[in-house]
């Protein structure tokens, strides 16, 4: 029987030939996640199944990062639930102030995820993990308990979307515009519980880092999952995270889907999702006098390093515009260090931004770039529900590093196109 690429990882998982969409397996898990807000209320779960120990001390991974460093009282009793928890259990990857990072790029980083892997994680954008060829989706936190007592998970076999790629991205185009451009297309249900499976001779274009962001948006089209082939860069990226073993999983060519949709990169442009969801796309030209108080350029989706190396290309020697706060959020402490030793982290203070210990912070009005009543901020986080930054009456605009490293210099949603040619 013919297969995308999720059902054979879960086909495989599940201990299967073969699955059929809207089957019901129980599977088992290559990896459980969870974060100092979903973690907490996961281990109150795992104490009261009465079960001692977790599964495998290997096959979990603890990531304070959201109110992180602690933001309060709250925040800290919270992540010191996780702390005692992670020693009293031997929890091998525990990331501790000083060694974490935003989770959904320090996993990929310390080589956690790969290829044919099936990971929970108590964390809705935890379907990045796609962009490596691993079947990831978020779970509550009940299941998070369920998975760390377990090590296996019930899963209804999800349908799938054919994403056909072709041609490469023009100059300022990222993974970010490209799936930005995905939900403007289809909306915010158009994915609802289906995989989309990315394939084509356009995927080569796409750095793993791109990959990484636009599997990490699946689930703002409502998707189960979103997922890639594995190629050289793959294999390239796993090498350098030091990780050894996978199974790279490729959909057969007969595999059934229930639509296809064909995306020529060529054809795409610096993008924005307007407020209050990020199905409401524009082209960053046809932005006009959107003036903006703030902008994030960080979170899981655009803090890594070729992020910063694109929105350095704009701040270097230029000052952000008079009045405008710009926050700039390496993923982790590795890409931290890295831009430090690159003279990027020198390039964004003399421009006039802040730069940030890795954190999810404002992404999710966790702390620091909170929103007063009123003002706009311009992003490279994954949502901009209402109320996300700040107060409800504040707005999020969502877009890549470059839009939104070339809006921080004029003070208005700005085609990088309009600053260097």
């Amino acid at each position: 029987m013919s297969m995308t690429m999720s059902q054979k990882i879960l086909a495989r998982a599940a201990g299967l030939k073969s699955v059929l969409p809207g089957q019901l397996i129980e599977a088992k898990l290559s990896l459980v996640l969870g974060n100092d807000i979903t973690a907490p209320v996961a281990i109150r779960e795992f104490a009261r199944t009465g079960c001692p120990r977790v599964f495998d001390k290997g096959r979990i991974a603890l990531v304070p990062d959201h109110f992180t460093p602690n933001k309060d009282i709250k925040a800290a009793q919270q992540c010191q639930v996780i702390r005692m928890f992670a020693h009293g259990q031997q929890i091998e990857h525990y990331f501790e102030i000083g060694e974490m990072g935003v989770e959904h790029a320090l996993l990929p980083e310390q080589g956690l995820v790969g290829p044919g892997d099936l990971i929970i994680g108590a964390d809705s954008h935890t379907c990045t993990y796609g962009g490596l060829n691993a079947f990831a989706t978020g779970v509550g936190s009940t299941d998070m308990a369920a998975g760390m007592a377990l090590g296996t998970a019930w899963f209804k076999v999800p349908s799938a979307i054919r994403i056909e790629l072709k041609g490469s991205l023009p100059r300022w185009v990222s993974g970010k515009d490209l799936i930005l451009h995905i939900i403007g297309r289809i909306g915010v249900d158009g994915a609802l519980y289906r995989s989309m499976e990315y394939r084509g001779p356009g995927v080569t274009a796409l750095t793993v880092d791109d990959r990484l962001c636009v599997a990490n948006m699946a689930i703002e089209a409502g998707a189960k999952n979103g997922i890639f082939p594995s190629d050289e860069q793959t294999r390239a990226f796993l090498k350098e995270a030091g990780r050894r073993e996978y199974v790279e999983t490729e959909a057969d060519p007969d595999a059934p889907y229930d639509e296809t949709i064909a995306i020529d990169l060529a054809s795409l442009r610096p993008t924005v999702a307007f407020p209050h969801l990020p199905s409401n796309t524009r082209l960053a030209a046809e932005a006009g006098e959107t003036r903006i108080d703030q902008v994030v350029i960080g979170s899981c989706t655009n803090g890594r390093l070729s992020d910063l190396r694109v929105a350095a290309q704009f701040l270097a020697g230029r000052k952000v515009h008079k009045g405008l706060r710009c926050l700039i959020i390496p993923a982790t402490q590795r890409i931290y260090l890295a831009a430090m030793r690159e003279g990027l982290l020198a390039s964004f203070i003399e421009a006039g931004a802040v730069v940030s210990t890795p954190t999810c912070g404002p992404c999710l009005g966790g702390h620091m770039g909170i929103l007063a009543e009123g003002e706009r901020a311009l992003a490279t986080t994954n949502r901009n529900f209402v109320g996300r930054m700040g107060h409800p009456k504040s707005e999020v605009y969502l877009c890549g590093p470059a839009v939104a490293a070339a809006s921080a210099l004029t003070g208005r949603i700005t085609d990088p196109n309009e600053i260097l040619r």
